[in-house]
């Protein structure tokens, strides 16, 4: 049965906000939800990177949604510091939450001062993340002196049963690396072949649990706005991996993509006014086996997607179930 969740972006809006709109994604009939966690946004325009952490015991606390969050331990962050959040989420909400790995971006990472390393030694990085964050979650005093160091750390307050840990990855090649640890596997909309390499690999190197798909789309009432909304806020996509994770400011992303065209946009952004199509494109990737589907309508508001896809869109891909 294809879970169908709910993104919420802290990048484009207000905390305060996004906590409603998650309450509000819950009401109409969305099965979960997930959540960014950055230290800045992709562009000025979006304007807002609330604290992931704080926000997430809020939104568990007034719903009864199982969250997910995708963050990127090692460097603004340190494994154990994350352990100690995950673990106390785990008891506060046993069962509801998970946490998804990946080795990160420049314009969350930067902030330390610490250089960012390169891309191998950042896989590196998260693997000894990690092995240090499970360590933790056992009970386990740690030491760990590598890419990451950690002196005789241990969690003290710790959930019966630890949160599934998860692993983001875009390429078959870092879903393989990942499939060695993770519990399940995330990753976002690509062609259709590419992510059936992804899934492959994943299962192929022993990946076990579900696997997830963030989906990123516009809609508005009419055509024109879903296309304008969608090219006002998610145009970065388009400047892609591996600039994607060397870019510092939102700036940078901003000039990186001033040349895209509207129509750019629409090879990273499922774009349309029409709830049958966007129901239709749905139906289609959970057909390629997804377990969960996780939607991020790319606009700042979600009051009139979330009230459209709760009367349009998700009766029917829950009866396709």
């Amino acid at each position: 049965m294809t879970v169908i969740g709910f993104h919420a972006s802290h990048e484009q809006a207000p905390p305060s906000e996004l906590l409603e709109a998650v309450q509000r994604a819950e009401e109409v009939g969305f099965d979960a939800a997930m959540c960014s966690d950055h230290f800045a946004p992709w562009s000025v325009r979006q304007g807002h990177s609330g604290y992931s952490w704080s926000w997430l015991g809020a939104a568990l606390a007034t719903t009864r949604l199982p969250f997910g969050v995708v963050t990127a331990p090692g460097q603004r962050a340190h494994p154990a510091i994350v352990a100690q959040a995950i673990a106390t989420l785990g008891e506060m909400f046993p069962g509801r939450f998970w946490a998804a790995f990946g080795s990160g971006e420049a314009a969350n990472e930067h902030i330390t001062g610490d250089p960012w390393p390169d891309h191998d030694t950042r896989d590196a990085r998260l693997a000894e993340s990690v092995h240090v964050i499970r360590e933790l979650l056992k009970g386990r005093q740690v030491t760990h002196d590598g890419l990451v160091r950690v002196h005789e750390a241990r969690i003290w307050s710790l959930p019966q049963v630890p949160p599934q840990l998860f692993g983001a990855a875009v390429g078959p090649e870092t879903a393989s690396e990942v499939a060695g640890w993770a519990d399940g596997l995330i990753t976002v909309v690509q062609p259709p072949e590419q992510m059936a390499e992804v899934m492959a690999a994943y299962r192929a190197a022993g990946g076990k649990g579900p696997i997830a798909l963030q989906v990123h789309l516009s809609w508005a009432d009419d055509p024109d706005a879903a296309l304008a909304l969608a090219y006002d806020q998610w145009r970065h996509a388009v400047i892609g991996p591996p600039r994607l994770w060397e870019l510092e400011q939102p700036e940078e992303f901003d000039r990186a993509s001033a040349s895209a065209t509207p129509d750019d946009i629409r090879e990273h952004v499922f774009v349309s006014a029409d709830t049958g199509e966007h129901l239709d494109h749905l139906l289609g990737l959970a057909a390629l086996g997804f377990d969960e589907l996780f939607l991020h309508h790319v606009g700042r508001r979600q009051d009139a997607f979330l009230t459209a896809f709760g009367r349009d869109v998700l009766p029917a891909l829950k009866g396709s179930r």
